[in-house]
């Protein structure tokens, strides 16, 4: 761990006993040490349309109820995803050349969005992930029969990110024996310099960069062929996509990568902590497989693996009491919302029979509802149906390391050990 992580580690106060000013959620520390629940408590209770002026980022509003990101959410018009979707690089990175401007569907607005968006959707239409439902059983099958017995071993590392990553080459038709590059895009296009991952915001750009140069050999393959159902293949066949600049191509893919591979690896080890956490729950499962249907978006709401997503407010409005400004940032607590309790019934629990367990934020509302939702339900409920066929028990055997990160709420490391039946 850098010094920088060390020290915010003895520099987080108690949320209940500061002035509410002096909150700011954005501090990756809270995320990375598991301690951003009292914040969130404390914001939702005494300051639901929270202000800061944060010295890296500016001014910008934390929304931290269900019903009011919901609002946000859905309401484009004057909530707009243009200028990004989360709170950095800032303008002045970007303008220095530290920080790369990378144009994403996610970060637009009608009708560029729909028009992008409606271009790679086929590849999680119905037939298809019907078809990818076999590839994904193999898979996960495979990995998890060739797990190490009566040894620990990093679930993150040989399950989570292996079958993700698997995923993400086949979505691309990316070369299957270099898909841990992926992996490492993903970690490099959402990581803080100086926290492990890269050094500074150069570094960051440079590997983005060869990113680029990888996906435009990919590209130039695709164009000289007909097309196929891939994600490369749709982009550059695509009406909206095919005469994309590179950085805006760069910007979709990462937002693909990073949507394809953080979201799902995520939940796929949150679950096996939540798991561990509530005994009672596991042998619940155990006793009826069944409720894996009902358990995975439980597992969902419970991770929020995206924790928000950032709007920019195009008129001045009053919210809730609050006066946000044109051009002011809005940020929506998804992993916020996901714990409000006049919306969810015991909503610190973890409930794998949940009813009504689909109702909850973790991927957003309204035009950029996340496209891959489906995909991932599927991955999650396959995962876990193949691990009950094969272990009784997995072991958490130590501390999780959380991911140094106020917007990807995950996991480093997991050290656990496998039980068969």
């Amino acid at each position: 761990m850098s010094e920088t992580a060390e020290e915010k580690t003895f520099d987080l106060p108690d949320p209940w006993k500061i002035d509410i000013a002096d909150i700011n959620p954005v501090n990756p520390a809270l995320f990375q040490q598991d301690k951003h629940w009292d914040v969130f408590s404390r914001l939702r209770k005494d300051d639901p349309v929270h202000f800061n002026e944060d010295s890296d980022f500016g001014r910008y509003w934390s929304i931290t109820k269900f019903n009011h990101i919901m609002e946000v959410d859905t309401n484009h018009k004057v909530f707009s995803s243009e200028g990004g979707i989360t709170l950095g690089p800032t303008a002045s990175q970007i303008a220095s050349g530290e920080a790369m401007d990378t144009p994403m569907f996610i970060a637009m607005d009608p009708p560029k969005h729909d028009q992008q968006r409606a271009t790679v959707s086929p590849v999680v239409q119905p037939s298809n992930l019907a078809k990818l439902e076999n590839t994904i059983r193999t898979r996960a099958g495979k990995i998890l029969d060739e797990l190490p017995r009566n040894d620990e071993f990093d679930w993150v590392d040989k399950v989570s990110i292996e079958l993700t990553t698997q995923m993400l080459a086949t979505l691309f038709d990316f070369p299957f024996e270099d898909r841990r590059k992926l992996t490492r895009w993903s970690d490099v296009a959402t990581a803080i310099p100086g926290q492990g991952i890269i050094d500074s915001l150069q570094q960051r750009r440079e590997e983005l960069l060869d990113c680029l140069n990888c996906f435009t050999e990919l590209w130039n393959i695709k164009a000289k062929k007909p097309e196929s159902n891939d994600l490369i293949s749709m982009l550059v066949h695509g009406e909206e996509t095919r005469n994309m600049q590179p950085l805006e191509f760069l910007g979709n893919l990462i937002l693909l990568i990073v949507g394809g591979n953080d979201t799902t690896r995520n939940s796929i080890s949150g679950g096996v902590l939540a798991l561990n956490e509530n005994p009672m729950e596991y042998q619940k499962l155990r006793n009826d497989p069944s409720l894996i249907k009902s358990m995975v978006p439980e597992i969902i709401r419970w991770q929020t693996p995206l924790a928000y997503m950032r709007r920019t407010a195009l008129q001045d409005i009053n919210f809730h009491g609050k006066k946000i400004n044109e051009g002011d940032k809005v940020v929506m607590w998804y992993v916020s919302g996901n714990r409000d309790e006049e919306v969810i019934d015991n909503p610190d629990n973890f409930i794998i029979d949940r009813k009504n367990a689909r109702h909850h934020l973790a991927f957003g509302f309204g035009i950029h509802r996340c496209m891959g939702n489906r995909l991932a339900e599927m991955q999650l409920r396959v995962v876990w149906e193949e691990i009950l066929k094969r272990f009784r028990f997995i072991e958490l055997c130590g501390d999780v390391e959380r991911t140094y990160s106020s917007f990807v709420k995950g996991y480093t490391s997991m050290p656990v050990k496998i039980h068969d039946w």
